[in-house]
């Protein structure tokens, strides 16, 4: 849900505006097994069905430096190894694994702005994944708030970590949430030995039908939140928006299409995964 990780993200009516709506809070339900949200924006039809067709989506739909702003680059690497995603292990440290058989594609993308006129260095990573399944998704969301109740502090790799860590969760029609089957958004401070720190930190991730789209932003010296908010307030929602032009469906009309990978024997993700953790942003 990271390239610093980083990933995630915050839109102008995501989780980033808590003025208005019920959030839900991160301690409450985790337990439970999450329900598939309502997709009537998705079209079970027009879903991939395979690994193929579920990295032809993500290149469709992932940002690029443009959806940031002008000030953002890429980074090198730019891109995440596609085969591997992050597993939160013992002692809150992430791990890269394989693919579970949840999981048809994902892919990060990794980007920065340059230090500058006194600023430092602020890393911004995306990440799309496809999941092969609308629970299979909702296991991912459900399994990144289970990780704040029990990790305030995560190890990305060793001298980088994220701290002070908490998350709040939006269903469809709380706290702006409009566009998106449920918003998670992760917010404390992130620090590195190579760095500095501690800065700002926000991840943000939400679902529509199987994909799962998150954003991040790590700070540097000098940046205030909410410059470091700005960065990334759009890249969520359009990335989302794209997604919906791919498999949506005219709202209220749905599909009579059963959800492709539905059946019993196929393989559910592992819940309590975040982004890539390669490096990049």
């Amino acid at each position: 849900m990271c390239g610093l990780l980083l990933v995630g993200c915050t839109g102008g009516e995501s989780g980033g505006d808590t003025e208005t709506g019920t959030a839900a809070d991160a301690s409450a339900g985790t337990d439970a097994t999450p329900t598939a949200s309502p997709t009537f924006e998705t079209d079970p039809a027009k879903q991939p069905r395979t690994a193929a067709q579920a990295r032809a989506l993500i290149r469709k739909v992932i940002a690029g430096p443009e959806l940031f702003g002008q000030s953002v680059v890429r980074t090198t690497p730019y891109e995440s190894d596609p085969s591997r995603w992050a597993l939160l292990g013992d002692g809150c440290a992430w791990q890269l694994e394989k693919l579970p058989a949840g999981v048809l594609a994902t892919l990060t993308r990794h980007f920065e702005v340059p230090a500058g006129g006194g600023k430092g260095l602020v890393r911004l990573s995306a990440t799309i994944t496809v999941h092969r399944t609308v629970l299979d998704a909702a296991w991912e969301q459900a399994g990144m708030l289970e990780e704040s109740l029990g990790c305030q502090e995560e190890l990305l790799r060793p001298g980088e970590r994220l701290t002070e860590l908490s998350s709040t969760a939006y269903a469809r029609g709380e706290g702006h949430n409009e566009y998106s089957d449920e918003s998670l958004e992760e917010t404390g401070l992130c620090v590195s030995d190579s760095h500095g720190g501690p800065y700002p930190y926000k991840y943000d991730q939400a679902t529509l039908g199987p994909v799962v789209v998150s954003t991040s932003v790590c700070g540097g010296r000098g940046r205030e939140p909410d410059d470091l908010w700005a960065l990334v307030q759009r890249a969520l929602p359009k990335m989302l928006l794209s997604v919906k032009d791919e498999i949506g469906s005219p709202a209220g009309s749905g599909s009579a299409s059963p959800e492709p990978g539905a059946s019993a024997d196929e393989g559910t993700s592992t819940p309590g995964t975040k982004s890539d953790q390669e490096g990049g942003a």
